[in-house]
This record gives structure tokens, C-alpha cells and sequence, in this order.
């Protein structure tokens, strides 16, 4: 009986602690739980890339992509139709003024040219004979008059032929370099089909594409420096010509900026580096920001994102000037010292904890 009594209190004692070593157990995973949950409710701050602004040196130019033009093009062609019998220029050679550019053949215009000649001699031959007859007062005034219509008709006659003879030879009828060749020997010329093309470069122009956003911000006298790289050149640029229609696809302007060129180093095709410097009163010595930087409410109110002293984000409203590149120029808004948001914005709201 002993022995029995014992073993109870024994399993006793042993289910009331294994009891309290469980409720302990659900204690602790209580407590674990519950730790976890209250740090998961501690949000990581959001990663983002910044810039501090400067202190002025703003935009002081804007550098573009250009491409040199001719200042004229003159598409030269014959008058009349016929077998190219010879072409005497190729394409980049100089030529003046009157110099021979091609001939075609001149066979039917030296038959016609004969015909009117011998026509010509013939109403002269009647004009004399009958001239004597005319001062004797024996031949009617009408027939004379006829006699002397004929006579008007070779002159006229003979001079057209002499034309259509000229006009077999090509001249240049300006000064300039070959630009294109289109047509070459035993080819058929058509009336007003261009054979060649002669570009005057005795000036040029470097056309601009510029975003419409910074067209304003050129007038006709900026002062711009042209680079040409493949002549070695660096010359100022003169007046601008604005385009006024806008490219539907890039929304850009195109301008041309007009461009000595005595001695004809710079050639149409050529790529150009374009630099406008000066900008409008003031805005050099304030701060940029990269463009991608600036947001847009939808208000239409432009904005920054701007981390304060307590690493949170904020939204910042902004005044734009001028852009150039890939910078803008903040009249208002943003000062020297502020950290703007360059990288990361998109998951930014007011208020968000950051690390930069």
C-alpha cells in the first residue's frame, strides 16, 4: 500500500511540472511572437540616391549637335532635250561662273542653225533686189511691206537657232563647289531635269534642332561658338534664322546660324558642336537641378522631392528658368545646401523615412 501510494504522488508531481514547463514554453513563444510582430511594425526606411545644390553657377550655355549646310543650292539642268554627250565636272570640284559643265549633242541644233542661215541670206537677197525696184516706184507698197515681214521673220528665225546652239553647251550660272551629279554621258537630258547641282559655300549655315522649351531663350544675336571637328575649325557664329513650325514628332525648332567661309574648309554634311553662351539676366548664378528630378502634381504644380534634417521626404514646390542639357535652372524653391531626390522619388510619399 506504501509503495502504491508513493508511485501516485510521484506521477502527481511529474504531470504538474511537465504542466508548468508547457504553459512556460507558450509563454515564450507568446512573448517571441509578439516581439516580432512589434518590430515588423518598425518600417525600413526607403533607399534614395541625392544631390546637394550648389550655390549658383548656373546655366551659363547650352551645347548642341549641328549640321553644316549650304547657304544656297542651284539645280542646273538644259532647256531643252538631248543626249548628254559629255559631262566635264565631278562632284566637290570648284567651279566659277561661265565654265562649261556639259554638252549634249548639237547635230539637230547645227542643221537648224543652218537652215535659218540660209533663210536669213535668202529674205536678204529678195530685201535688195527688190529694194531697187521699190525706189524706182515700180513695186506695190504691200508687196514691199511682205518683202520686209520676211526678212523680220529669218532675223528671228536665225536667232532662235542660235539659241537652241548655245543652248546645248551647260554653263554655270553661279560660282560654287559640284554638289550632286545626276546625270552622266549617253544619258538623255530632260527639260528642266537637274544635271548637276552647284552649292554656293562662300558662307554657310549650321542647322540646330533645339527643344521647344529653350527655343525663347535664343534670340537672332546669340552669341554661339560653331566646332567643326572634321575641319579642325572653331569660328563664331553669326546671325540666327529661327524656324517657326515645330517638328510634330521631337517638338523641336530648328535654327540656322550663318557662318563665314572664305576659304571653303567647311563642307555640307559636316557635323558641328554648337554653343550658345549668355543666358537670360540672372539665371547664371542660380542652382540647377537634373530635369528628371522635377515632378509634376496634378494641379499642373511643379515640385522636388527634398530630404530634411530628419531623414524624411519632402515635396518641394519649384520655379524652372532656363534648361540646358540635361540641368534646369531653379528661379525658386530650392536653395544651396538642400538634399533634392535624384534616384528612388517614384516610392516616396510626404513624410517617408529615407537613407541617402
Amino acid at each position: 500500500m506504501h509503495r502504491f501510494l508513493s508511485k501516485c504522488v510521484f506521477s502527481d508531481i511529474f504531470l504538474l511540472i511537465m504542466r508548468t514547463f508547457s504553459m512556460l514554453l507558450l509563454a515564450a513563444l507568446m512573448l517571441v511572437a509578439c516581439s516580432k510582430k512589434e518590430a515588423s511594425k518598425v518600417k525600413a526606411p526607403t533607399t534614395v540616391h541625392t544631390e546637394v545644390v550648389g550655390s549658383g553657377g548656373g546655366i551659363s550655355s547650352a551645347t548642341y549637335v549641328g549640321t553644316i549646310e549650304e547657304r544656297e543650292a542651284t539645280a542646273v539642268s538644259f532647256t531643252s532635250m538631248g543626249v548628254v554627250r559629255r559631262v566635264l565636272v565631278s562632284e566637290g570640284q570648284a567651279v566659277s561662273r561661265g565654265q562649261l559643265l556639259a554638252e549634249v549633242d548639237d547635230t539637230q541644233a547645227r542643221s537648224v542653225l543652218e537652215a535659218a542661215k540660209a533663210q536669213m541670206a535668202q529674205a536678204e537677197d529678195a530685201l535688195q533686189r527688190y529694194g531697187q525696184l521699190h525706189d524706182a516706184g515700180s513695186l506695190p507698197e504691200v508687196q514691199w511691206v511682205e518683202i520686209q515681214s520676211k526678212v523680220a521673220q529669218a532675223q528671228a528665225s536665225l536667232a532662235v537657232a542660235k539659241k537652241n546652239l548655245n543652248d546645248c553647251r551647260l554653263t554655270a550660272p553661279v560660282s560654287g563647289i559640284i554638289g550632286k551629279k545626276m546625270v552622266g554621258a549617253g544619258e538623255t537630258a530632260l527639260p528642266s531635269q537637274a544635271v548637276v547641282t552647284i552649292l554656293d559655300i562662300s558662307s554657310v549655315k549650321v542647322r540646330v534642332s533645339v527643344p521647344e522649351a529653350e527655343i525663347a531663350a535664343i534670340s537672332e544675336h546669340s552669341p554661339s561658338t560653331i566646332n567643326v571637328e572634321a575641319a579642325g575649325i572653331s569660328v563664331a557664329g553669326g546671325k540666327i534664322e529661327k524656324g517657326v513650325v515645330a517638328d510634330a514628332m521631337t517638338h523641336t525648332y530648328d535654327l540656322r546660324i550663318l557662318v563665314a567661309n572664305s576659304n571653303r574648309q567647311l563642307l555640307p554634311g559636316m557635323v558641328a558642336s554648337v554653343c550658345f553662351s549668355g543666358m537670360q539676366a540672372g539665371e547664371a548664378e542660380m542652382p540647377t537641378v537634373p530635369v528628371t528630378a522635377v515632378q509634376r502634381r496634378a494641379d499642373g504644380q511643379l515640385f522636388v522631392w527634398t530630404v530634411g534634417s530628419d531623414s524624411t521626404a519632402h515635396r518641394t514646390p519649384v520655379t524652372i528658368g532656363q534648361t540646358a542639357g540635361n540641368r534646369v535652372v531653379c528661379t525658386q524653391g530650392v536653395t544651396a545646401g538642400m538634399h533634392i531626390v535624384t534616384e528612388g522619388y517614384q516610392k516616396l510619399s510626404e513624410g517617408t523615412k529615407v537613407a541617402y
